[in-house]
């Protein structure tokens, strides 16, 4: 004889209990997300947006000293101490020269400012800044610049792919001076000897001209800077045209 199977009734689930805290940390947790991907969207989105600026800014100074050429000595080698440099001051946060870099890309081309405050690194049309207390191009000492690594177009990104012997290039209304690239050093965010007219050596007096180009590391942080060298190669006066190996980039097509 078989035992009857008795119906038990169906257990309703227990509903969760709705707290405050609950409730406080999921809007918290949401937020964060909505946050993080805000940041990211809005770095990417600003580094696009700032690097095609300041390339548009860069080649219209290109345009405007093609139009008005103002040497004619030839090419030299260094050191020479005839090699023209910029006489007069530039003027505090105005676009001045260009950087071209071919290792950082075919198209690398980024207007110099006077000065590295944020005027003039955070700004979507410059980004790049000379620090005002070095030399100028061409003069003995150490031409100094700065500019983001990640942000406001981050135009030094890729700065730790350089290699030993790489072109850097300046741009003025006079032509390009050609430096060519020595060596790096990693510096605390403090450490300002690495824009003494003889880097990290306050006693020496400089006997030729050196550009020297920071940023911060790691990516996306100011823990430290990281510290690129190079030295002054050649001059070609605008009037002989640009170096071949950046001919491509430096003429401007009317």
């Amino acid at each position: 004889m078989s035992e009857a199977v008795t119906e038990q009734p169906a257990r309703r689930p227990r509903r969760k209990r709705v707290t405050v805290v609950g409730v406080l940390g999921e809007v918290l947790m949401t937020g964060g997300v909505v946050v993080l991907l805000f940041l990211g969207w809005q770095l990417w989105f600003n580094n696009v947006v700032s690097s095609n600026e300041q390339a548009s800014v860069a080649e219209n100074l290109s345009e405007e000293w093609a139009t008005a050429p103002t040497a004619t000595a030839e090419p030299t080698s260094a050191p020479d101490p005839g090699v023209p440099a910029i006489t007069a001051a530039p003027t505090a946060n105005q676009a001045f020269a260009n950087l071209i870099v071919p290792r950082l890309g075919g198209d690398f081309k980024r207007p110099i400012a006077e000065g590295v405050g944020t005027e003039v690194l955070n700004s979507t049309k410059l980004g790049m800044g000379h620090y005002s207390n070095t030399q100028l191009p061409g003069e003995p000492g150490n031409f100094a610049l700065a500019s983001h690594r990640s942000a406001y177009g981050g135009a030094f990104h890729n700065i730790h792919e350089l290699v030993v012997g790489d072109a850097i290039y300046v741009e003025t209304a006079d032509g390009w001076y050609k430096y060519i690239y020595r060596s790096m050093e990693y510096v605390r965010s403090s450490g300002v000897g690495v824009i003494l007219p003889v880097p990290q050596d306050p006693t020496a007096a400089p006997t030729e001209s050196i550009i020297t180009l920071t940023t911060c590391n790691p990516f996306y942080s100011s823990a430290e800077r990281i510290i690129a060298y190079g030295v002054f190669d050649s001059w070609y006066p605008r009037a002989g045209g640009p170096p071949a190996e950046i001919a491509a980039i430096a003429t401007v097509v009317s």
